[in-house]
């Protein structure tokens, strides 16, 4: 196809100036109007903000700051590119590293160095290509429309196009494990497994296993595949899962370490090695992970204080008080306008001032990290919560610890993950049965709210039932039984009373919310079938 650039905005991110031009002259000798530049990441970034980009071509080894990775790990956490925009990495780097982080992050395309004006032109009709046949399935991706995109991706299947049918297949199987219907997912996996061997449509089997609960499968066929394809990332994240749900804590570690030596240059995968060997009481590792985890953070979005924080609670836990100490500076000049990461700070200050036997400047930390907790309390994560209810409860504050531990399970109580963190904090510090009683009254009291509201409805009070499921849903913004409560009553009161677009947008939101919580395709999809008949019959 022939495309004209005159009414594209472009974007090219590059530090050589003389390389600048000479892109730039390429995209003018295509129609190309309207381009901006930019000579580092931040500049990038910056552009990308201001302004709503159709191409952006960036350099992967600019000199300063920011490189083409992380620009784009940035511009889509920020969601700075429109769904239809296309982002090509441009370097003369070939190496197993650059291309395993390529394939991490997954831009548009990539360029390599020194490319001539019909590659360029190539790469961006190829990219616009795709864009354009798969934009009915990305524009309902983006705007968390799950069900509706897996229609349209069936419509286009429908089409029986030959060169696009292996690209749809996936991403229907991709969909249809993000609803959790495993069994959809299963059936294409094996469909196309019967005609050929394909790598990702093997891990997709994995990954069904992984989802219904069959770990030991799911391990056997990531480690299959890794043994056939030693570079395949995803197989390795995807066991490290595994192992984790089966409590194989130091199985997730070495795995996650392999994975690692391959793609250094991923700061998630270094995150969560710093947290899983640290977890597993790993310090070598853990120390490694998270100095590059914070190496990696001063340039990413993805930076946190929280790799600060780790790293110096490590060198505590290895009785090195003063290497704590250093890096409590570190994370004071990095972070020093951050409310989380001055809290991080003034716990990280306690611990140490108590390692070193300093009984009144650990008063002092912990008399800022309550100020701070008070200021703050639940604009922060939950993971620093639950560090600062430790800190409470270990300094004689108990009262305060409970209403921390009480809130962070209301919230997450269908997190399993999250929730056995919380078990095991509690029994290692506070007592065996501590956390288990306030789970049981937690999950007595969702009980009441969940029987008050269906009983409210089943007298056809529908009004009611919507304020106490809303004042639920307040509380507890992530709990599985009060949102698909929710989404009936909503659907129920659409059907039998005057209506606007504001009940159907509502119905929508929760429906997409349980997708993203993980609620089961069976639960879901029947609520998403009445709401589209909804939306049918009043739009015909």
């Amino acid at each position: 196809m022939a495309i004209n650039l005159t009414s594209k905005k472009i974007l090219v991110v590059e530090d050589q100036a003389i390389m600048r031009e000479t892109i730039k002259h390429i995209l003018g000798s295509f129609g190309a109007r309207f381009i901006v530049e930019a000579e580092s990441g931040i500049n990038a970034i910056t552009a990308m903000r201001i302004d709503r980009f159709d191409i952006v071509l960036c350099d992967y080894n600019l000199l300063r700051g920011k490189n083409g990775q992380q620009v784009l790990e940035e511009a889509r956490h920020l969601k700075l590119l429109p769904v239809n925009a296309i982002f090509i990495i441009v370097t003369c780097e070939q190496s197993q590293e650059m291309v395993l982080t390529a394939i991490d992050n997954k831009p548009d395309d990539y360029l390599i160095k020194p490319f001539n004006r019909q590659q360029l032109l190539s790469r961006i009709e190829r990219c616009y290509a795709r864009k354009k046949y798969m934009a009915s399935i990305e524009n309902e991706i983006d705007s968390g429309n799950l069900y509706l995109a897996i229609h349209n991706c069936e419509q286009l299947l429908q089409r029986d196009d030959k060169k696009m049918r292996l690209q749809l297949l996936k991403i229907h199987a991709e969909l249809t494990l993000k609803v959790g219907d495993f069994k959809t997912a299963e059936e294409i996996y094996q469909d196309i497994l019967h005609e050929r061997e394909l790598p990702w449509a093997r891990l997709g089997l994995g990954v069904v296993a992984f989802f219904l609960g069959y770990y030991d499968q799911a391990i056997k066929t990531f480690q299959d595949l890794i043994e056939q394809y030693p570079v395949m990332l995803e197989a390795y994240d995807w066991l490290v899962k595994a192992h984790e749900s089966m409590g194989n804590d130091e199985h997730a570690v070495s795995s996650l370490n392999s994975a690692v030596a391959l793609s250094p240059m991923s700061i998630l995968r270094q995150k969560k090695l710093a947290l899983l060997a640290d977890k597993t009481e790993n310090f070598a590792v853990a120390k490694k992970a998270y100095a590059a985890t914070i190496k990696l953070g001063k340039n990413s979005i993805h930076g946190s204080s929280a790799d600060y924080s780790g790293l110096a609670n490590v060198h505590l836990k290895s009785n090195a008080a003063n290497e704590a100490l250093k890096i409590l500076y570190e994370l004071n000049q990095q972070y020093h306008n951050d409310p989380e990461a001055k809290l991080r700070a003034a716990l990280l200050e306690t611990e140490i001032h108590q390692a070193k036997g300093n009984k009144a400047l650990a008063q002092q930390a912990y008399a800022k990290t309550f100020k701070l907790n008070e200021q703050f309390n639940k604009q922060i994560s939950r993971e620093l919560r639950l560090e600062t209810a430790k800190a409470f409860y270990l300094n004689g504050n108990g009262e305060i610890c409970d209403e921390i531990l009480n809130d962070l399970i209301k919230t997450n109580i269908d997190d399993k993950l999250f929730i056995k963190d919380i078990v095991t904090m509690c029994n290692a510090i506070i007592g065996e049965n501590h956390a288990e009683t306030l789970i049981q009254h937690i999950k007595k009291e969702l009980v009441d709210i969940n029987n008050k509201g269906v009983s409210l409805f089943q007298e056809g009070n529908i009004k009611a039932a919507l304020a106490v499921f809303e004042k639920a849903i307040a509380k507890m913004p992530n709990n599985q039984t009060i949102i698909l409560n929710m989404i009936k009553i909503i659907i129920h009161d659409i059907k039998t009373s005057k209506h606007g677009p504001e009940k159907i947008i509502s119905a929508q939101s929760y429906i997409n919310k349980a997708i993203q919580l993980g609620i089961p395709h069976n639960q879901i999809s029947g609520l998403q079938i009445e709401l589209d008949t909804i939306q049918y019959n009043t739009n015909p």
